[in-house]
């Protein structure tokens, strides 16, 4: 017997989120809740430089009281589609485009709270070309050769999932360029 939908209420409405508490009952009959984090969905981008070089931003990540160098990403504005924002958030946050973009996987960030869901883009022919970033971000652009920027991830040195998962879903893509 499968979980059984009982009611949503909304709780809180964010610029970038909602949050919602659904009443569910579950296979043995007892209810009980949970709280949603309701998200638009995002992109992460595998910026990879003609000199085998990816590239990562260094930003402050309040949440987590410090720096985290991570792969560029960002939220969809609405319903657009996830090679648009991703041809968008790159140019925000390294200013390079990418002259082509390859959508190599997808997945959920926190399947446990939330909704969002990520599409992860390996993005190749890089040109300068940047958008003005978002008011709210202040980054440091910084280029790494592949191997080390995976050994990095190995040693514990990216604390972001968003960025592991990245890496771990294009170890074959980078192969080629390393």
């Amino acid at each position: 017997m499968p979980f059984e939908f009982l009611k949503s209420e909304p709780v809180f409405q964010g610029r970038a989120f909602k949050i919602r508490r659904d009443s569910l009952k579950t296979p043995d009959g007892r209810e009980t809740k949970y709280e949603i984090v309701e998200h638009s969905g995002s992109v992460i981008i595998i910026p990879i430089d003609e000199q085998g070089n990816l590239l990562f931003v260094r930003q402050y990540r309040h949440a987590a009281g410090m720096d985290l160098l991570e792969l560029p990403a960002g939220t969809r504005e609405g319903d657009e589609p996830h090679d648009v924002c991703a041809a968008r958030e790159i140019r925000e946050e390294t200013g390079m485009a990418a002259g082509k973009l390859e959508r190599i996987g997808n997945f959920y960030l926190a399947p446990g709270y939330s909704t969002e869901y990520m599409a992860v883009f390996l993005a190749t022919e890089l040109t300068h070309n940047p958008l003005e970033a978002d008011a709210d971000e202040f980054l440091e652009l910084e280029k790494i050769p592949i191997n080390k920027a995976i050994a990095m991830a190995e040693k514990g040195e990216m604390p972001d999932a968003k960025t592991l998962a990245a890496l771990f879903l294009a170890r074959t893509y980078l192969k080629k360029y390393s």
